[in-house]
């Protein structure tokens, strides 16, 4: 191709298209990479290379054309892309690729107003200095190409409107941690901020959306999770969706207890009206939850809870249902529907399930997540009591409805109240779980808003991170790693704002965290196990035992600095009870591994010192954090060796940890038989974890004669499940077939379940 081509460049100036340029910066994109051609990239690019293009247009081709190479044969595309990405990026930021120092980007973002101006009378420039030599910049060329295109749509500080990027990743890393550990003694929080650092940017620790888009900008609040209950009466209503507004334009995921609301033809004022039942209310806070985008890093979004008892069941389960009108239909929330031993014990005894309006029930909605036995004891009185306005079903056509409604939307999700209250870091006599949130693995204590203002409600606020699996390479690792992210978390808790009386109560008494993992299915194949035949079960025990002991273990640490969190007494641990105690105990017909840990040492610890933190763990599905890590998400078996990504910035390629040397040891999703074994390894994870887990179902209806998942298969895994001790269900994903160009067994899904 001729280089008479003459290009614009990004001061304006026009010159002759330079081929030697662009040939020295492939050879530098690709060095030290595998199976990577210079030539094959410069071939396909020069095709669509056209007199007058801009230099930053010529080098987004090269991006794109290194990008469209990456395959399950030829890996290695994903550097290459990437480290032209993150060349273009620096350009694009500084003019140049290499970086400011730390203090001058600093003051010059402060000045812009990007960047938190606490950040300059905190520390010194000889602070700055410090931190500056602990910045390894050349760590940006360790990300994948995914990572960088996450990094440019979600993360790294920019003007929305025009697409100017003013950081890059490595400044990112180290100014988290400056502000989350800016208020430590000034002997000991550059030590802090280093480890911290080193943690993330080594990608040992993943943080979630909000703690990496907004820490360092003059935005103060990162919860990722926000569970708000809704009172029955307008008050409560009305200050819940306000609360909600406010939380949705502040980058939380909402999850909305409206099961108190009473149901349709209840009477109002004694009789002077009848209540219009709940469909209204949820249209309500559809409205709220959409009202904001969350300033372009992601849409606003929650799930709403309801017990499967509710008068109202039949009509809620099928608000996201395709049929029917906008009457009777929310479909812009997801919902979950919540189940106790009564309700299963039902169904396998072909019995009846009696509906209640919860306001026509005194004291059952409370029994049902605080007391077990009384909840059984009412529900009884008040099914024999001819007085009490009720609806009898057949369980097997509520279950029924409730898996198959669950099948057809993918997101119709369910909770197990009950274990989420007797396997539980909370009192329940004192501080029930009534709810979790949009991604079901929060379980923490709430208390209906009465008004916005409310001090006396609690809205919980649950902050998260992860650690990455595949890093470890002992778990004994995970002691110093607990340390660096609970301390991190702990510190947010603080450094961040609370638009409402009731959220800043939640936290400052409760001081909850939730630490989870990614790159599980990365563990598991260089461990050569898998998830469907019980390998992996004693790796999974181990490594799960290790985490919750070391993040409990950390916690008392900062318990004796700082002291325990106000709320202590109100957890479990503050009685000695250690979640090896309380969890269901019908793990043991499968799992036969014995602890390792010294859990006495540390009870005995917990009792003299308590601890900061009421919760600790959590698993969140890390469906876009975890690919700055190029890591697996969350949990979960990955859907094919190579994964196509669809964000609102396009379409990228991501491809599983090490894939020449483990391709052929991972086991994918739709290659299992069936969800008994993953459901296994939920459920030891559950043992220790203290709030819940982003576990979904899967089904692939070609394994049956009929071509549809039968009915009884749906509910043998939610009663597995039950029986189990798993808390909560996430998505239910169905395999449709189609040929979607995701490679090796990748799928599209039912009804959007596949959150991609």
């Amino acid at each position: 191709m001729s280089n008479d081509i003459q290009v614009t460049k990004r001061d304006g100036r026009r010159e002759r298209l330079d081929l030697d340029k662009i040939h020295k910066v492939l050879t530098w994109a690709s060095k030290g990479l595998n199976n990577v051609s210079v030539s094959q990239v410069e071939l396909k690019s020069h095709i669509q290379f056209m007199e007058g293009m801009k230099t930053s247009q010529i080098h987004e081709t090269l991006i794109k054309t290194t990008a469209d190479l990456i395959s399950k044969d030829q890996p290695d595309y994903q550097y290459m892309a990437a480290r032209l990405a993150i060349f273009h990026l620096r350009k694009k930021a500084f003019g140049q690729f290499e970086p400011p120092s730390l203090h001058t980007h600093v003051r010059k973002m402060v000045e812009m107003g990007k960047y938190d101006s606490h950040l300059l009378s905190d520390y010194t420039e000889d602070d700055f200095a410090e931190m500056d030599r602990a910045i390894d910049h050349s760590r940006d060329l360790n990300f994948a190409y995914a990572a960088v295109k996450q990094l440019e749509g979600k993360y790294l500080v920019q003007n929305r409107v025009t697409g100017q990027i003013h950081e890059s990743p490595q400044f990112l890393f180290m100014l988290v941690g400056a502000c989350l550990f800016s208020k430590y003694p000034r002997d000991s929080r550059l030590k802090h901020i280093k480890g911290f650092y080193d943690a993330a940017s080594q990608f040992k620790i993943s943080l979630p959306t909000p703690i990496m888009s907004g820490v360092r900008t003059p935005t103060r609040q990162f919860s990722s999770c926000v569970l708000i209950e809704c009172d029955d009466n307008l008050d409560s209503i009305n200050a819940t969706a306000s609360a909600v507004v406010k939380y949705v334009s502040q980058r939380a995921g909402i999850g909305i207890n409206a099961g108190r609301i009473r149901g349709l033809g209840s009477p109002i004022r004694g009789g002077e009206a009848f209540h219009t039942g709940c469909i209204p209310f949820y249209k309500y806070f559809q409205t709220a939850v959409k009202s904001c985008s969350q300033g372009g890093v992601r849409g606003g979004a929650a799930t709403v809870f309801f017990p499967l008892w509710h008068i109202e069941v039949e009509s809620l389960i099928v608000l996201k249902n395709n049929k029917g009108t906008e009457d009777n239909r929310v479909r812009h929330m997801d919902y979950g529907v919540q189940f106790n031993k009564l309700m299963y014990e039902r169904l396998i005894a072909n019995g009846n399930i009696s509906l209640f309006s919860p306001s026509d029930v005194p004291g059952l909605y409370d029994a049902f997540f605080a007391d077990q036995q009384k909840f059984d004891e009412l529900y009884l009185k008040y099914e024999q009591d001819p007085n009490i306005r009720k609806k009898t079903l057949k369980a097997i056509d509520l279950f029924g409805l409730f898996v198959t409604e669950r099948a057809n939307t993918g997101r119709i999700y369910l909770q197990n109240v009950d274990h989420c209250n007797t396997h539980s870091p909370f009192d329940p006599a004192v501080a029930p779980i009534r709810q979790s949130n949009l991604c079901l693995e929060i379980a923490l204590p709430t208390k209906p808003l009465q008004q916005i203002d409310d001090a006396e409600g609690e809205i919980a606020l649950c902050t998260l991170s992860a650690f990455n699996l595949g890093t470890i390479g002992n778990l004994d690792e995970l002691e110093d790693l607990a340390e660096i992210v609970v301390r991190a978390l702990d510190s947010l808790l603080d450094y961040q704002g609370y638009p409402l009386p009731a959220a800043k109560n939640s936290s400052m008494n409760r001081r909850t965290l939730g630490v989870g993992v990614i790159n599980y299915a990365y563990y598991l194949a260089k461990n050569n196990v898998r998830y469907s035949d019980g390998s992996a079960i004693g790796l999974t025990h181990r490594a799960f035992e290790a985490m919750q002991y070391y993040l409990m273990k950390a916690s008392v640490k900062l318990a004796k600095e700082f002291g325990p969190c106000p709320k202590f007494h109100e957890t479990t641990y503050s009685k000695g009870i250690m979640p090896t105690e309380t969890y269901k105990k019908d793990i043991d017909s499968f799992c036969k591994e014995e602890l390792r840990l010294d859990w006495e040492a540390l009870r005995s610890d917990v009792l003299k010192y308590g601890m900061r933190n009421s919760t600790l763990s959590a698993l969140m599905p890390s469906e876009t954090s975890s690919q700055i890590s190029n890591a697996t998400n969350g949990v979960e078996p990955p859907r094919g060796l190579v994964s196509v990504k669809a964000s609102k910035d396009g379409i990228t390629k991501q491809v599983v940890p090490e894939i020449e040397r483990l391709g052929h040891k991972y086991e994918l999703l739709w290659t299992m038989p069936n969800n008994t074994g993953y459901l296994q390894l939920v459920a030891t994870m559950q043992k220790f974890v203290d709030q819940t887990i982003s576990a979904n179902t899967n089904y692939d209806p070609a394994r049956f004669d009929s071509g549809k998942v039968p009915m009884k298969t749906l509910l043998q895994d939610i009663l597995n499940a039950y029986k189990w001790g798993v808390k909560t269900l996430y998505y239910h994903n169905t395999r449709d077939g189609a040929d979607d160009a995701q490679e090796d067994g990748n799928d599209s899904c039912a009804g959007g379940a596949c959150k991609i």
